[in-house]
């Protein structure tokens, strides 16, 4: 039998850190990473055959359970007929027409193939249809890897500016400071200041990658009324919202309107996608309409399509009651198991999306969300894991509860929190 070491042992002679995306390294936690050989449901299972309660969910693309029945059908029947065309495909038509039911202020979609894809191109779309360069981002706001929007950048960025200064600061090595000259990084849950220079302000409506903090009460509408005041495009980055928090996403929940939006995760059904749509006289200004350009060969994927529309169909108003009284459930329970062992911690819940700060008041902004205590939750994540339960590998993701978490597994993820809070603590004072 393979094992997990064995594994991340060869990845790493050819796979720097041996890991294709730095968010599912070990680093802040310790360790040796779990490579996962199937998934169900709600549990994934490694090559070593451990079995875990899996709350990862693939950062969000999962809403339905891993391996959902309908979901591999779909993608089995496009699979038949060809993998990519470079040729337009009638499910293209399909997703983009469900998408732009679901959020009206989408009235034309461009399909991609990533959500950084689907942000950096929305960028370039409200500069060209502004004729200006600056952006406002704000702190602790991921956006995808782009170069100009990798600044305080949340996330497993976290751990790379650690030190950095605020600012439009690049938060990698190979940024150089003109890719983010014109960036502008303002702290979250508060309204900036613009002038008529400003392209757009993009930003997440619920913050879910410095951990989960909630817009302010009238930050989100501050936005939309600042932006109109200086001609300024509002981009709303609902690549993890989007689908997960309402029929509609967060512009839904909270009834904001932004100009344009960015999707991903929830519509790839598990699939590489992203996309970005918004008011038909912006998104005329793309090629092969308008002057801003963008393409993408796999833009559009047969099987992505099939994949995220079928993932689609299963989120009915309905569903969404499911998700948000299972993530009340599970962060109520949560809470509950940190106090019970003495752990001072917050356990935050927007509709389906659940966090987790070790520290005594909630945050609500980068600054004070980075005042959780990492080495503690390296501790109850490693506690959770060694007992059957998986998170992130990270203090600053959040937790995707779907469909597929029932009232059993959510419980026996509470009882095993408590177990593993209580063993927390007792590491913790070991260490003292």
């Amino acid at each position: 039998m393979t094992t997990n070491s064995e594994l991340f042992e060869r990845a790493q002679r050819v796979i720097p850190g041996g890991v294709n995306s730095p968010v599912r390294a070990f680093r802040s936690v310790g360790g040796t990473p779990y490579f996962v050989a199937r998934a169900q449901g709600p549990r994934v299972w490694d090559v070593e055959g451990t079995e875990y309660l899996d709350l990862v969910q693939s950062y969000g693309a999962i809403i339905g359970g891993h391996a959902h029945p309908k979901i591999i059908e779909a993608v089995r029947a496009a699979a038949g007929d060809g993998t990519s065309y470079g040729a337009p495909t009638e499910r293209e038509v399909l997703l983009a027409e469900e998408i732009s039911r679901r959020v009206p202020s989408c009235q034309k979609v461009r399909l991609v193939a990533s959500g950084t894809e689907a942000t950096m191109t929305a960028l370039r779309l409200a500069r060209g249809a502004t004729g200006r360069t600056k952006v406002v981002k704000f702190a602790g706001n991921y956006h995808g890897h782009g170069d100009a929007l990798l600044a305080e950048a949340g996330s497993a960025v976290a751990l790379l500016d650690r030190d950095s200064s605020p600012g439009g600061v690049p938060g990698s090595a190979g940024v150089p400071p003109t890719a983010v000259s014109e960036t502008i990084v303002v702290p979250y849950n508060q309204v900036p200041t613009l002038d008529d220079t400003v392209a757009c302000v993009i930003v997440e409506p619920v913050a879910a990658n410095m951990g989960l903090v909630a817009p302010a009460e009238g930050f989100l509408a501050g936005l939309r009324a600042v932006c109109d005041r200086v001609g300024a495009l509002l981009i709303f980055d609902e690549v993890i919202t989007g689908f997960r928090l309402a029929f509609g996403g967060a512009q839904a929940l909270y009834s904001i309107t932004p100009d344009l939006s960015c999707f991903g995760k929830v519509i790839g059904g598990g699939l590489n996608v992203g996309a970005f749509g918004g008011r038909a006289d912006l998104m005329d200004q793309l090629a092969p309409l308008g002057p801003v350009y963008q393409a993408g060969t796999l833009s559009g994927n047969p099987l992505a399509t099939a994949a995220g529309l079928t993932a689609l169909s299963l989120l009915d108003h309905q569903a969404y009651e499911q998700l948000t009284a299972t993530a009340t459930r599970l962060a109520a329970g949560l809470e509950s198991a940190l106090l019970g062992a003495g752990l001072t911690g917050r356990v935050p819940q927007v509709a389906s999306l659940v966090g987790l700060f070790f520290g005594a008041e909630l945050p609500t902004d980068y600054v004070t969300a980075r005042a959780t205590d990492e080495r503690v939750y390296a501790h109850f994540f490693h506690g959770l894991l060694s007992r059957g339960v998986a998170l992130a590998p990270g203090a600053y993701e959040v937790m995707f509860p779907g469909l597929a978490h029932d009232d059993a597994v959510i419980d026996r993820i509470v009882a095993v929190a408590a177990e593993a809070a209580q063993a927390t603590v007792v590491e913790r004072e070991r260490l003292q």
